[in-house]
């Protein structure tokens, strides 16, 4: 487990660019904490990493997935509007979370049900304004 601190949305942006680089295709990114905690800037480095803009990235909070092309495609799960993990099967997430591509999901646990056992874990933690705990487990 590594805790780093962040004290712009900046940094962790380029903290998630580091990341990326050890992530590869067909691994899934979960990335946890409360509302405003920085997880889509921590998307943003992160598809930067692959050699996607960051301007692309916004919440997908109501379509639930976002694509981004690259070399190697990201999909973005925004899954706070789910009630259930059965909404997700009915979007086709399976596809995506075993496919080809790499997964980073906001608001993992509510698809719990759906994610590889072998997920990265990354945790975001408010400690300030714009002060973060970011914990990779």
């Amino acid at each position: 487990m590594e805790k780093r601190i962040s004290y712009s949305p900046e940094e962790t942006i380029e903290m998630a660019r580091e990341y990326s680089k050890t992530v590869n295709s067909g691994e899934v990114v979960c990335l946890h904490g409360e509302l405003g905690s920085g997880k889509t800037h921590f998307v943003r480095g992160f598809v930067q990493g692959f050699g996607i803009s960051g301007d692309v990235v916004t919440s997908p909070t109501f379509t639930i997935i976002n694509e981004y092309d690259g070399d190697t495609p990201i999909f973005h799960f925004d899954c706070y509007r789910l009630e259930h993990y059965r909404e997700a099967i009915e979007i086709g997430a399976e596809e995506y979370l075993y496919g080809n591509g790499v997964c980073i999901v906001e608001w993992p646990e509510r698809i719990s049900e759906l994610l590889p056992p072998d997920a990265h874990k990354i945790t975001l933690n408010v400690l300030g304004k714009e002060k973060r705990e970011i914990i990779i487990h």
